[in-house]
C-alpha cells in the first residue's frame, strides 16, 4: 500500500503528539452558547474567540491589548456523547496501560464546566458513565482476552483537600456529624500519607490503600465508596462542586504465563479529576467554601506554574514541590507516561472570561514533553532461580567433557572443609620447597 504525503504527515503528527501532553477541550452543552463569540472548527481543531469591542466598557478588563484569541488544540469535541469522549481520549491511553507504559488523564477547567461528569459521569443511565468507569471496563476486557499473561489489577483513590492528602478508601470510623456543608472533619487518627521519589524518578504516596480488584464489579464499587468520602458543597455555579483534586489510579502488574522469564511489566493509570477555577466575584462564596477556594485556586497556578517551566527548555529547576498536587502528579507532567488534559468550557458569554483562561493553560499543556517508556522489572526470586538452573546444567556439561577427556576425578562442587585444609598443607609444603608442584584436583 503507498503512503500519501497526508498519511505521512498524520503519522508524523501522531508521533509528535505521543511525546507531548495531548489536549482534548469538551464544551459543556448549554442553550446559551456564545455563536456571536466563540467559532469551533472540529476539522481545523481550532477554538475561535472574538470579543465586542464594546466589551471592556460592559464587563471589565480582560486584556486591553486584544480582542480575538484563536487556540489549535488536538480534538475539539462539542456537544459529544460520553462514549465519543471515551473513544477519543482514553481507549489507546488504556491500551498501552496493559503493555506495560503508564498513563494519565486529567480533566481541567472552571466550576462547573463538567470535569466530573466528564470524569465521573452522571448516575441517571447506564450510558452517562464517565471515564472512570469505562477505563475499568476496558482493563478488565483486556485482561480477559490476554490468555498469554498474568495480570493483577489495584485500585488507590487519593482525595488533596486545602493541599492535604486524604485516602478515599481508608476503612475509618465514621466521622461525628457536621453542621458545615463541606467541612472536612478529621478522623481520630488520619492514617500519615506522605509523598516519595523512586530512583527512576516515579512518585508514589506512601501509607496510601492500594487494594486488589478481581474483576470489575470490586473495582466499581471502590470507586463509588471513594466517591461517597469525596468533599462536596454547593455554590451559586455548581449545586455539587468538588472542593478538592481526586486522583483514581489504576495499578497494572503483568507477567507472562508462557515463557518463563524474569521479566515483567508493573504500569499504573492516574485518573484526575481536579477541582474547578473558581471566581469569588460570581460564586458568591463565603466561610469555608471561600477557604476551600483559595486553596483551590492556589494550587491551580501551582500546577501552571510547572507547566510553564516544563515548556521553557532554558529552565533548568521544575518547581514540583510547591504544592502535594504538582508532586503527586510529578511523573504525570512531562515524565515517564503518556499524559492527555480535557479541557472543559462553558461555553457562553457570562464565562468566557474563565474559557479564555482554560484554553491559554491548555495550549501550553500541549508544550509539555512526555518521555513514556515501558517500564520492565525483573522479578529477583526468579533470577535466582535461572541462576540455579544455569549453573546446575553448566556442572553437567563439564562433567561430560571431563569423563570424555578421561578426567574423571574433577570435582565441581563447593570444596569440602578436608580439602581446604589440604590445599593448605600443600601450600604450605611448597613454599617451603618440600615439594614441587600442587596436585590441583578442583579449581573454584
Amino acid at each position: 500500500q503507498t503512503l500519501t504525503h497526508a498519511d505521512i504527515s498524520d503519522m508524523a503528527t501522531s508521533s509528535r503528539a505521543n511525546r507531548r501532553v495531548r489536549v482534548v477541550v469538551r464544551t459543556r452543552p448549554t442553550a446559551n452558547f456564545a455563536h456571536d463569540m466563540i467559532e469551533l472548527e472540529g476539522a481545523k481543531k481550532t477554538v475561535s474567540i472574538h470579543l465586542p469591542k464594546n466589551w471592556d466598557q460592559l464587563h471589565g478588563f480582560i486584556n486591553n491589548r486584544q480582542q480575538d484569541w484563536n487556540f489549535q488544540l488536538d480534538k475539539v469535541l462539542h456537544n459529544a456523547s460520553q462514549e465519543e469522549v471515551y473513544k477519543e481520549c482514553a481507549v489507546g491511553v488504556v491500551s498501552r496501560l496493559l503493555d506495560g507504559y503508564n498513563g494519565t488523564i486529567m480533566a481541567y477547567g472552571e466550576t462547573g464546566a463538567g470535569k466530573t461528569y466528564t470524569m465521573t459521569g452522571g448516575t441517571q443511565t447506564y450510558r452517562l458513565r464517565g471515564v472512570i468507569p469505562r477505563a475499568i471496563a476496558q482493563v478488565f476486557q483486556e485482561v480477559r482476552e490476554r490468555l498469554e499473561s498474568s495480570i493483577a489489577v489495584r485500585i488507590s483513590f487519593l482525595e488533596l483537600y486545602n493541599d492535604t492528602m486524604y485516602d478515599l478508601l481508608a476503612t475509618l470510623p465514621d466521622p461525628a456529624p457536621s453542621t458545615a456543608a463541606s467541612s472536612k472533619v478529621p478522623s481520630p487518627a488520619p492514617p500519615a500519607l506522605s509523598i516519595s521519589e523512586d530512583d527512576r524518578g516515579g512518585v508514589s504516596v506512601k501509607g496510601l490503600t492500594v487494594r486488589l480488584a478481581s474483576n470489575e464489579e470490586e473495582a466499581l464499587n471502590m470507586l463509588f465508596e471513594g466517591e461517597t468520602n469525596r468533599t462536596v458543597a454547593e455554590h451559586s455555579l455548581n449545586k455539587h462542586s468538588s472542593r478538592s483534586h481526586c486522583i483514581f489510579t489504576i495499578h497494572v502488574e503483568s507477567r507472562s504465563r508462557t515463557h518463563s522469564s524474569a521479566a515483567y511489566t508493573v504500569s499504573k493509570l492516574n485518573l484526575v479529576d481536579l477541582a474547578g477555577s473558581e471566581r469569588l466575584s460570581k460564586t458568591d462564596s463565603t466561610g469555608t467554601i471561600q477557604r476551600e477556594a483559595m486553596h483551590i485556586n492556589k494550587s491551580l497556578s501551582f500546577l501552571e506554574q510547572v507547566t510553564l517551566a516544563l515548556a521553557d527548555p532554558k529552565r533548568g529547576h521544575v518547581p514540583y514541590r510547591q504544592s502535594k498536587l504538582t508532586h503527586v502528579l510529578k511523573d504525570s507532567l512531562g515524565g515517564n507516561c503518556h499524559t492527555l488534559m480535557i479541557a472543559n468550557i462553558w461555553a457562553e458569554a457570562s464565562q468566557i472570561e474563565e474559557t479564555i483562561s482554560t484554553l491559554r493553560f491548555a495550549q501550553r499543556m500541549m508544550c509539555v514533553a512526555t518521555e513514556p517508556q515501558r517500564n520492565v522489572l525483573q522479578d529477583p526470586g526468579l533470577l535466582v532461580q535461572q541462576c540455579q538452573q544455569e549453573i546446575k546444567a553448566l556442572r553437567q556439561e563439564l562433567a561430560m567433557h571431563d569423563t570424555l577427556a578421561n578426567r574423571g576425578s574433577v570435582s565441581y562442587e563447593p570444596l569440602s572443609e578436608v580439602q581446604v585444609a589440604d590445599i593448605h598443607r600443600q601450600v604450605q609444603q611448597y613454599t617451603e620447597g618440600a615439594i614441587a608442584e600442587i596436585e590441583v584436583v578442583n579449581v573454584r
